[in-house]
């Protein structure tokens, strides 16, 4: 298997658009994406798509040739990957699987959603597929009742405190309120945190990520023709996807994600480092909660431990280990099929020394995970400079 680089990135603003529509995101993010790897539509092999419900949130199928044909990108595969709020994540390790395999030298993976097309009472409900149809869904369970039920449990097995979680959201919004392409720039207090607007017990509206529109790419090339197309490479060292039971009632823990824990596994071992090597991160904070188990689940500090190490500060902006500069999900947005390959993109803007106000001090290792469902979809990547 070849060593695979991200060659090109390129980002729309993340935020509710009613005069956009789903291809012109993509269009603008795979452009930009173009652009900065130097590379004209004509030379990319192969196209991914991540996309969780196109269909249902614009009523649009066949969204992977939909979208390239607005590049001006014909006559190669063109396929859509869909894994809840992990699809973009799925089209990215797919992408580095074809790469690496030898199969294509240019692939263009690309992630986007138009989700505010939609009052959010029908967006909430589309989303809830993503759960287990059968039994949750139709018991009446939302996402955020679902992540309620995960927070609470783990408060009640760890003692995790809301203000634990509050932290979280304090500290993401405190980045994105200096992320220029961020949904929500808003700084928020402690206080304000705990004061929000009840969700989900114990989940207020400050522990919920946002419904976006956006989107987000990367051009994917063998390392060994990285130089060709820029001259700031970022090497992908490991990743991983990873599954998991869909329903809550069948998991065996429901305070640890196996699929994530599995994943890390996976590309800790791929790409030859532990989890104290990882300097920074973006992580999928769905809700805060997610973020406080993630750390956990990459093992970065024991199970139990990830409020008061949220709490601390050593994840904030300018502590040991930075987690989510960008924002995350709480405050850049979440348009959720996007949301992985954006990750990537603010990994590599992070190792390129690219990232302005939101740089961290060290930035040559860092990991992406992107969450699919309730923790059925999982995709780890780990990332470095050349």
């Amino acid at each position: 298997m070849r060593p695979v680089a991200v060659v090109g990135i390129g980002k729309t603003s993340f935020g509710a658009f009613p005069q956009r529509d789903l291809r012109s995101l993509a269009v603008e993010a795979g452009q930009k994406c173009l652009a900065d790897a130097h590379v004209s539509a004509s030379h990319v092999e192969a196209f991914y798509l991540g996309n969780f419900a196109g269909p249902a949130f614009v009523g649009q199928n066949h969204l992977a040739p939909y979208v390239a044909s607005g590049l001006g990108i014909s006559g190669v595969p063109c396929t859509r990957f869909e894994a809840a709020c992990a699809s973009s994540g799925s089209a990215f390790f797919h992408g580095v699987a074809s790469v690496a395999a030898g199969m294509y030298d240019l692939v263009l993976v690309a992630g986007v959603e138009k989700m505010t097309s939609q009052p959010t009472p029908v967006v909430t409900e589309i989303l809830a597929g993503a759960g287990d149809t059968t039994s949750e869904v139709r018991a009446g369970a939302t996402f955020p009742a679902l992540f309620g039920m995960i927070a609470r449990r783990h408060m009640f097995q760890y003692g995790t405190t809301r203000e634990q979680l509050a932290a979280v959201a304090v500290k993401n919004h405190s980045n994105g309120a200096k992320n220029p392409l961020a949904h929500m720039r808003k700084v928020i207090t402690m206080e304000q945190a705990l004061a929000g607007k009840p969700v989900a017990e114990p989940l207020t509206i400050y522990d919920c990520s946002l419904i976006s529109d956006g989107a987000a790419a990367v051009i994917l090339a063998p390392l060994e023709r990285a130089a060709e197309f820029t001259d700031k490479v970022a090497r992908i060292l490991g990743v991983a996807q990873t599954s998991d039971a869909v329903a809550l009632d069948n998991k065996d823990d429901i305070t640890s994600f196996h699929a994530v824990r599995l994943a890390a596994e996976k590309a800790y071992r791929k790409a030859g480092v532990k989890p104290s090597d990882i300097q920074f991160a973006e992580l999928h904070d769905c809700f805060t909660i997610a973020e406080i188990i993630a750390m956990e689940d990459l093992g970065w500090v024991k199970p139990g431990e990830g409020g008061p190490y949220a709490l601390s500060g050593r994840t904030c902006l300018r502590g040991e280990r930075p987690v989510n500069a960008s924002g995350g999900l709480k405050s850049k947005g979440h348009p959720v099929g996007a949301t992985g390959v954006g990750q990537i993109c603010d990994v590599v803007m992070q190792i390129r020394g690219e990232a302005g106000d939101l740089q961290v001090p060290r930035h040559s290792l860092g990991l992406a995970e992107n969450l699919g469902g309730s923790g059925a979809t999982a995709v780890v990547t780990i990332l470095g400079a050349v």
